[in-house]
C-alpha cells in the first residue's frame, strides 16, 4: 500500500476509540515499529490530533471531537460519482439538492490539477431521459422516509384511467424506477397482497402512527422485475413466433424487455420466438406494431390477422373524427 494508504489505515484503527501501542499497529498492518512511528509523526505533523499516554496502559488515541477521518477518493472514483449524480438527477431522484451540495463538497476538497479533470470528463458526458415531474420530489421524500422507517400510510389512489380515487391504507416496502416512472410497492391492506402503485397516480397521502415490519430479505426490485415478467414465463399453450426484418429492427426487437426473454433463435435475418397463446393476441401486437414496415411476421398467420385488425381500427378511428 502507498504512504497515503497505510497513514489512512491507522486513522480507522484508531477510530475505534481504543487505545493502541505502536505495537499493536505494526502488527495490525503487517509493517515495521518504525514505519508506524514515522507515520504517527506525519499525521500529527500534518494537524491530526493523536494522543500519546506513556506508562503500562499507554498507546496511541484520537482526541474525543476528532471522530470522522476524511474519505480519500482517487479521480476514477470521483468522475464515477459525478457520473451516478448526472444519472440520479435526470431520472428525478427526490434528494436533488442533498445530491447537489454533496457533490460540491466532493469538488471543494480536490486539487486543481484534480478538478480540471473532473472538469473535462464531465464535459463530455450527458444523460436524456424523458423529463421527469418535478410535483413528485416531495411525495418520493415521504415515500423513501416512511420505507426506512416503516410507517404506514393512508393515499388516494387512481387506479388506471379511472377518474375516482380510492383510499388505500399502505405499508410501503420500496421504491423502483422503471422506464422513467417512479412505483412504489407496498402491501395493501385493501387487497391483503404486495402491490405496486404508480407515484403519479397518488393524490393525497398521510403519514400515519402506525408502524410495520418489512419481510426479511424482501426486494422490491425482485417482486416488481418477476410482476412484470411472470406473463412472459407464462407457457401454458406456447406458440411459435417467426418474423423477418432489418437487421437494426430485429436487434431492438430481440433486445426488447419483454420479447427478449422469449427468444428461441436468432439468425441475421429472421428472430424465433416463442410465448403463451393468449399473450400472442393480447400483447405482442401492440409490441410489433411501432416497429411498421421494417419487420414482417412470417407466422402465425393469426398475428397477422391480429395486427391488420388494429392498424385498419386506428385508420377508421381517426377517418372518423
Amino acid at each position: 500500500m502507498s504512504k497515503a494508504d497505510n497513514m489512512l489505515s491507522i486513522l480507522w484503527l484508531l477510530q475505534t476509540g481504543k487505545r493502541l501501542t505502536a505495537k499493536q499497529l505494526a502488527e495490525a498492518l503487517e509493517m515495521n515499529i518504525r514505519t508506524v512511528y514515522r507515520y504517527i509523526d506525519a499525521l500529527c505533523a500534518s494537524g491530526v490530533p493523536i494522543v500519546a499516554d506513556s506508562g503500562h496502559n499507554g498507546g496511541y488515541s484520537l482526541l474525543q471531537p476528532f471522530t470522522d477521518a476524511p474519505l480519500l477518493f482517487d479521480l476514477n472514483e470521483q468522475k464515477s460519482l459525478i457520473h451516478a449524480a448526472v444519472f440520479a438527477q435526470e431520472a428525478g431522484y427526490p434528494f436533488g439538492e442533498d445530491l447537489d451540495r454533496a457533490i460540491a463538497k466532493l469538488k471543494r476538497y480536490t486539487n486543481e490539477e484534480q478538478r480540471g479533470a473532473i472538469e473535462r470528463h464531465s464535459r463530455g458526458f450527458d444523460v436524456i431521459l424523458p423529463p421527469a415531474n418535478p410535483m413528485l420530489a416531495s411525495m418520493l421524500q415521504e415515500l423513501e422516509i416512511s420505507v426506512a422507517n416503516e410507517h404506514t400510510l393512508i393515499v388516494d389512489y387512481q387506479k388506471n384511467f379511472q377518474t375516482e380515487y380510492q383510499t388505500r391504507q399502505i405499508d410501503p416496502y420500496g421504491l423502483v424506477h422503471w422506464k422513467a416512472t417512479w412505483y412504489v410497492v407496498a402491501f395493501c391492506h385493501l387487497r391483503g397482497d404486495i402491490r405496486s402503485f404508480r407515484v403519479d397516480r397518488i393524490g393525497n397521502m398521510t403519514r400515519t402512527d402506525s408502524t410495520f415490519q418489512r419481510p426479511a430479505m424482501f426486494s422490491a426490485r425482485q417482486y416488481f422485475l418477476s410482476s412484470l415478467l411472470s406473463d412472459a414465463d407464462r407457457q401454458e399453450k406456447p406458440i411459435s413466433i417467426k418474423i423477418i426484418g432489418r437487421k437494426q429492427a430485429l436487434n431492438d426487437l430481440c433486445g426488447h424487455w419483454f420479447l427478449g426473454r422469449t427468444l428461441v433463435e436468432r439468425t441475421h435475418e429472421e428472430a424465433h420466438f416463442q410465448l403463451d397463446e393468449q399473450l400472442v393476441h393480447t400483447h405482442v401486437p401492440h409490441i410489433l406494431l411501432p416497429f411498421g414496415k421494417a419487420i414482417r411476421v412470417q407466422e402465425p398467420s393469426f398475428l397477422k390477422d391480429r395486427l391488420a385488425a388494429i392498424a385498419a381500427d386506428l385508420l377508421h378511428y381517426y377517418q372518423s373524427t
